[in-house]
């Protein structure tokens, strides 16, 4: 069942991948993307033929780290009871494979390549796996047709199909049918997308199981070694942490921040941490008068009633949610606020810009009472008072937060049994 679109598809992709090399000198993401594929094949060759033989190989395919992120529960979940398991990942995206390129339990980290027949062919033949799962989107017809002939397992995880997205298109409907029906299984993210692809799309393997990133969210949520030094200095305190932040948060932030008359220690963790973007952030600090202290150079003498503590280095974010009492996360005064469930998973409120609902999580966390959407500088400054002041306030929402999380949880295990179902099957258990 590929039909009439997959066959145009895999005519015309070359040409446009040809198109888009000669222009490639035009634009930077662009130059990127074909430089870093350039000994791809070689660089795989040399890892493979150091790999030990093994049982089961599983392929691991994301778009970027937030896709990744869905498939770190499920793989130390898998390695946990097979830690024989040979896995490779690979990634679309530079951002994501420059994230995770040195991930523990991979075997090797990868780019993608090109879809081609051809690259689809050489990559197959290469890494040999007995099952790909593809988590959430990011469908590449010519390895996944390939990958269909090769015998091996396709699963996708995390599927979601949210109402105006192209794949209900008319246009481009059937191409999606076809795309789908190439896969063994799909685990969605809920019920309605699982009517979605029974009725709309005629797939009969459909099964719900949740999001795995909340799994991720809620093992991550176990781990403060990296923050251990800091909760003496925050014990006791209101803490309100801004995760994500851009330039248009930092504004309304400092400014609301500023407002209130009990004001709560304030962690600020901008979304970059280049030297340009950090100095624009300590230059309007300054500007407000506002004393600060970067965590890079953080001693003894720092006091968290009167210091703004500025957190000039990755890695930190999700483990330091657990010193809050209210987060606010960026992003949602831009294209789209970023994650909500690390700040969730602590039971505390949770507020956000207007720019959301292409996070089914963040919308759900709004309607389950756990989220504030804001829109301006007075209604987070009327948000932060009434959460700062009133305590019953704060815990109530914090508690809806948690809650929704709890309620979401499980998704590894029932995306597991499926891929250890596979698993057996092939070692002829």
């Amino acid at each position: 069942m590929n039909g009439f679109a997959l066959s145009c598809y895999t005519r015309l992709f070359p040409v446009l991948l040809s198109t888009a090399k000669l222009f490639r000198g035009l634009h930077p993401k662009l130059e990127t993307f074909f430089a870093v594929r350039k000994n791809l094949f070689k660089e795989l060759e040399q890892q493979i033929h150091k790999l030990p033989r093994s049982s089961f190989r599983l392929w691991v395919h994301a778009a970027s780290v937030g896709e990744f992120e869905q498939a770190r529960p499920l793989i130390a979940a898998l390695k946990e009871k097979h830690p024989e398991i040979t896995l490779f990942v690979s990634f679309l995206s530079d951002s994501g494979y420059n994230a995770r390129k040195n991930f523990p339990d991979a075997s090797i980290v990868f780019y993608l390549p090109t879809d081609t027949r051809e690259n689809a062919k050489r990559l197959l033949s290469l890494i040999k796996p007995d099952l790909l799962l593809l988590m959430r989107y990011d469908f590449w017809p010519n390895h996944l047709l390939e990958a269909k002939r090769y015998g091996i397992t396709l699963i996708l995880a995390a599927a979601v199909l949210r109402q105006g997205s192209t794949y209900f298109n008319p246009v481009l409907r059937g191409f999606y049918k076809s795309i789908f029906h190439l896969f063994d299984h799909i685990y969605t993210v809920s019920e309605q997308d699982t009517l979605a692809f029974r009725q709309i799309f005629n797939y009969p393997h459909a099964e719900t199981a949740g999001d795995p990133r909340f799994d991720q969210v809620f093992l991550r949520s176990r781990n403060g070694e990296k923050i251990e030094h800091l909760k003496p200095l925050f014990e006791n305190r209101i803490v309100l942490i801004a995760g994500s932040v851009w330039e248009h948060d930092e504004l309304l932030l400092l400014a609301a921040w500023q407002e209130l008359e009990a004001r709560p220690s304030l962690l600020l963790v901008p979304h970059e941490v280049n030297p340009e973007k950090m100095a624009q952030l300590y230059h309007q600090l300054q500007n407000r008068s506002l004393d600060f202290v970067p965590i890079s150079t953080l001693n003894k003498t720092f006091d968290p009633e009167r210091q703004i503590l500025v957190i000039d280095q990755t890695g930190y974010l999700a483990e330091l949610y657990a010193l809050a009492s209210i987060a606010y996360v960026g992003g949602g005064f831009g294209v789209n606020v970023h994650n909500t469930l690390e700040p969730a998973v602590h039971g505390i409120p949770v507020l956000f810009g207007p720019r959301y609902h292409n996070s089914p999580e963040a919308e759900d966390l709004v309607a389950a009472g756990g989220a504030t959407v804001i829109n301006d500088q007075k209604e987070l400054a009327a948000a932060l008072k009434t959460l700062t002041t009133d305590t019953l306030e704060r815990n109530k929402t914090g508690m809806n937060a948690a809650a929704f999380v709890q309620r979401n949880l499980g998704a590894t295990t029932t995306i597991t049994a499926g891929i250890e179902h596979d698993y057996d099957k092939r070692a002829g258990c």
